[in-house]
């Protein structure tokens, strides 16, 4: 099942989506009827309490960022309001020197836990997403540490969906594609630590809510965007993210949840 967010008369919701309509799975509010889809406006698929990340989570990548394999996965954290969604922009900051693309395979929580095993966590995940881990490359190196790096606003875009029936998701293949060109291609088969182990992982540090997201690494392949790109982040039976580059100076104001 392919679930998005949605804003209709006043009312922000989770839906079903069908094929040119949706169905409200907030039964409290007596939506019972399919809505059109041109009748909604389609909100980023969640509002987290928190974006839990992991590093150096591909071989290939550690590679090319001139690291050794990490004994443990390092973890750090964005902020919720980094968070984009499918057809959004990503907004280059003023001042900042490259930005790269980071295709990466997202678990959505789906319920609360805290120190459970792997073999427990297909229960407590909602679902799965295609996410882009935007990264100001240049900061990453003069900082030596991610907050500012990755956590301007815009810099989390996620979506299309959240697909609910992933048979394996330590078996997927995801790419990114600039401008129709392929530039990073990779499987999370590649992962140093799978998704579900990497949730139980998580979970021994902080609890973990509905609606919160884990991103799970990305690939060797990454790369810089620059104003005027298409940044699509495909992932096989999950979906297709797709988000336009712009100049902070053409980004819309406002919040994007």
């Amino acid at each position: 099942m392919r679930i998005i967010r949605v804003r209709h008369k006043g009312h922000v919701f989770y839906a079903s989506l069908m094929d040119k309509s949706v169905i409200c799975l907030n039964k409290e509010l007596g939506l019972e009827d399919p809505i059109p889809l041109d009748e909604v406006a389609v909100l980023p698929v969640v509002t987290p309490s928190k974006i839990v990340c992991a590093g150096l989570n591909y071989a290939g990548h550690c590679e090319e960022m001139g690291r050794e394999p990490p004994e443990e996965t390092p973890l750090f954290l964005k902020p919720p309001t980094a968070i984009a969604g499918s057809g959004q922009p990503i907004v280059l900051p003023r001042g900042v020197g490259r930005v790269d693309y980071e295709a990466e395979l997202a678990v959505v929580m789906g319920k609360t836990c805290k120190d459970i095993a792997p073999e427990q966590a297909t229960e407590h995940i909602f679902g799965y997403t295609c996410a882009n881990d935007v990264t100001a490359r240049d900061l990453q190196a003069k900082d030596g540490i991610f907050g500012r790096a990755k956590g301007f606003d815009t810099f989390c875009p996620i979506g299309p969906w959240i697909e609910t029936e992933v048979e394996d998701p330590s078996n997927l293949s995801l790419r990114t594609l600039i401008n129709e060109e392929v530039r990073q291609e990779g499987a999370t088969s590649d992962m140093l630590t799978p998704p579900l182990d990497l949730v139980s992982y998580v979970s021994r540090v902080m609890t973990l809510n509905p609606g919160d997201i884990i991103l799970t690494g990305t690939p060797a392949g990454v790369g810089p965007i620059q104003e005027g790109d298409e940044v699509r982040v495909e992932i096989d039976n999950v979906g297709i993210l797709i988000n336009p580059v712009v100049a902070s100076e053409e980004a819309v104001s406002g919040p994007l949840q």
